[in-house]
C-alpha cells in the first residue's frame, strides 16, 4: 500500500505511471465550446496523450457546459481545466510561462499541423462548434495551423480536430523521449501524487 493514503498498489502504480508521463508544456485552450460532449471529449484527449491542464475560456455571455460523469468518463479528475473569462487573460497567463499559442483556423495565414514544433512549450487554440476561434484570438495567437485534409467538407468537429491535434504532439513528443524521463520535477511530483491518491 501507498504510504500517501489506503489506495491499492495496482491502483497507485497507474497514477504513478500517468503523472511521470504528464506533459506541464503541452495545453489546450478551448473557447466559447458549448456542447459538453465536445468538451467531455476534449478534456478525454487531453488526459489520453498526458496533458497537465487545459484552458476554457467563456466570454461574450458565453457559459462553461455543465458535464456528467458518463460523458467526461471521470477523465476531468485527471486535467487541471483552469477557466478564464476572455482571451486576452488566458495568453497572457500562458505567455507569462514562456508558452507560444496557436490557434486553429482556415485562412491563407495557415501552416500546416505537422509544420510546427510541438516539442516546445505550446498551446493549442480551438473556437466554438459553429464561428471557430474568435478574430481576437487569431490577433493575439503566434501563428495560426490547419489540419491538412483532402475531402469535399474539409471540416471536422472540434473535439475531433483537438485529438488529431494533440496526437501529431504526442507523436513528436515521444521521438523526443518527452515521456520517458517525468517532466514535473520531484517535489512538484510529490505534492501531485498526493493529490491524485486522494481523488
Amino acid at each position: 500500500m501507498s504510504h500517501y493514503t489506503s489506495i491499492s498498489e495496482e491502483r497507485a502504480a497507474r497514477l504513478n505511471a500517468a503523472l511521470n508521463r504528464r506533459q506541464p508544456t503541452l495545453s489546450v485552450v478551448f473557447e466559447n465550446v458549448h456542447d459538453p460532449h465536445n468538451v467531455s471529449a476534449v478534456i478525454r484527449s487531453c488526459d489520453a496523450v498526458g496533458v497537465f491542464e487545459a484552458h476554457a475560456v467563456y466570454h461574450s455571455g458565453q457559459t462553461f457546459p455543465k458535464l456528467n460523469d458518463k460523458s467526461s468518463a471521470s477523465a476531468r479528475k485527471w486535467v487541471d481545466i483552469h477557466r478564464h473569462d476572455s482571451i486576452d487573460a488566458c495568453f497572457r497567463q500562458l505567455r507569462e510561462r514562456g508558452f507560444r499559442i496557436f490557434t486553429t483556423h482556415m485562412a491563407s495565414d495557415a501552416v500546416s499541423l505537422y509544420d510546427l514544433e510541438l516539442t516546445q512549450p505550446v498551446a493549442l487554440v480551438f473556437g466554438n462548434e459553429h464561428s471557430g476561434v474568435t478574430e481576437q484570438a487569431r490577433s493575439l495567437a503566434d501563428g495560426n495551423f490547419l489540419i491538412p485534409q483532402v475531402g469535399v467538407v474539409q471540416s471536422l468537429n472540434i473535439s475531433v480536430a483537438c485529438a488529431v491535434s494533440l496526437y501529431e504532439a504526442f507523436r513528436q513528443r515521444r521521438v523526443a523521449g518527452m515521456y520517458e524521463t517525468p517532466q514535473i520535477e520531484d517535489t512538484t511530483l510529490d505534492v501531485l501524487r498526493r493529490d491524485w491518491y486522494s481523488r
